[in-house]
């Protein structure tokens, strides 16, 4: 007998005596917990976003359609970077016209031309304040999910209020389950037995966050 086997005998006998219910596995399973805690206006969700996003140990930043541009040009200077990875989906208005080499996001890339990459800028699918988490989906405006791992910066731009919601079940139910989703709460970091903590072993060092609202 297969260790597959072993398993599988055992998940018929643990519901042997339950009984066999024909309805889908949505309306079976009970969705009656809380979707969100406490009510907040748009403009406290969002302050809640950035609130939970700085202690992850982001970097939050603020800025207007017109302000963007400039904003991203003085991220990259400030870490010196001289490439920096566009997904193909990327408005062209949120990044600068000079500065930092534009790398496309190909599938031919290899991990290598990747680490040589110092920033990458993305959008992102939805941002939940209540945990101060970003995620991506694989759009066209956050491109491969391997070029928000390998380079060590990540500017990550949220529309305000449009893609923030107060909970993980409120994201949940705007993405598409079909669809590769990276969950990001704050830069990467482990920590040893020792609890000594390490950042950017499996994701970025430094984690930007731009909430782009207003005029």
């Amino acid at each position: 007998m297969s260790s597959r086997e072993r398993v599988l005998g055992r998940v018929r006998r643990a519901l042997a005596d339950v009984p066999a219910d024909p309805r889908p596995y949505e309306e079976a399973v009970a969705r009656d917990y809380l979707r969100r805690h406490g009510h907040r206006s748009a403009a406290e969700t969002v302050d809640l976003l950035a609130e939970n996003l700085a202690d992850y140990r982001a970097v939050v930043h603020r800025a207007g359609e017109e302000e963007l541009p400039r904003l991203v040009t003085r991220l990259l200077a400030e870490r010196g970077s001289r490439q920096v990875l566009v997904p193909p989906g990327l408005p062209p208005r949120w990044m600068p016209a000079t500065g930092p080499t534009h790398v496309p996001d190909r599938a031919a890339s290899t991990p290598h031309d990747l680490d040589r990459v110092e920033s990458v800028v993305t959008g992102c699918a939805v941002a939940v304040a209540e945990t101060g988490t970003i995620v991506l989906d694989g759009s066209p405006d956050q491109g491969r999910r391997r070029i928000t791992l390998v380079p060590d910066h990540h500017i990550c731009v949220v529309r305000v209020p449009g893609q923030v919601v107060n909970s993980v079940p409120e994201a949940l139910e705007r993405l598409d389950p079909t669809r590769p989703s990276t969950w990001i709460s704050g830069p990467s970091a482990t920590s040893d037995i020792e609890l000594d903590r390490v950042e950017g072993v499996h994701g970025p060092r430094t984690l930007e966050v731009v909430l782009l609202g207003g005029p």
